[in-house]
């Protein structure tokens, strides 16, 4: 009777964190509340594909669902605010007690370079907006928290926004998958290239900070050196 368990493959009970279909279908609604708890609070999680994973998780809630595990929308929303609510506050919490000395100590470039956006963004945008603007944005999402409680972000102007910031992005993407499994018949067996360009999508505020920043940072020499003469 234990011959067939111990014969089944090791890559069948395998789960790839960077999958969301694989995620869901090893974990449900409670993965969602682990991964965004972890990638909206602890540094480490900055890779988790939160954006990903709530329109996937969204997608596999409606009736019919066919390329992955079948989803309850009620509990994929529950989880996704949960996990993402409290993950930020978590954040905020660290980065009050040494955000920045925890940071220092980790040698990822794309954390830094996260960092360095979510500062820019505090600082143009004021904290409200900047905290509301940092969960639509990957990795920023991840170091603003524990960087608005290291800044010296008032506490509930921080509990205020970030719940704020939370509940759109969260519901949204959830919503956006579910609406677009309901509109069109069979679309979760395109599921792979819908999620890639989700993916794509999110990546679409970093790269236009960055290349805002340069634009910047190149005009700037110009800049100084009109201002001399």
């Amino acid at each position: 009777m234990l011959a067939p368990l111990a014969a089944a493959p090791a890559t069948d009970l395998a789960v790839n964190v960077l999958d969301a279909s694989s995620l869901l279908a090893a974990f449900g609604a409670l993965g969602i509340a682990v991964v965004l708890f972890a990638e909206t609070g602890l540094l480490v999680g900055f890779f988790l594909p939160g954006d990903s994973l709530l329109f996937t998780a969204g997608l596999l809630s409606r009736a019919g669902a066919h390329a992955g595990p079948r989803l309850d929308l009620t509990q994929v929303l529950v989880a996704a605010v949960v996990g993402a609510l409290a993950g930020a506050q978590v954040g905020y919490v660290l980065g009050r007690r040494g955000g920045r000395a925890l940071l220092a100590r980790s040698r990822a470039k794309k954390l830094h370079e996260g960092a360095a956006r979510a500062e820019e963004l505090l600082n143009r945008y004021g904290h409200a907006r900047a905290i509301v603007l940092a969960r639509f944005v990957p990795v920023v999402r991840t170091v603003l928290n524990p960087l608005a409680g290291a800044l010296g972000v008032a506490p509930r102007t921080f509990a205020v926004w970030q719940a704020a910031g939370g509940l759109l992005w969260t519901a949204g993407l959830v919503l956006a998958g579910y609406g677009l499994g309901s509109a069109v018949p069979n679309v979760d067996r395109y599921l792979l290239p819908i999620v890639g360009l989700v993916v794509l999508i999110s990546l679409l505020p970093l790269a236009w900070e960055l290349l805002r920043g340069r634009r910047r940072a190149a005009s700037a020499p110009a800049g100084g050196e009109g201002g001399r003469r």
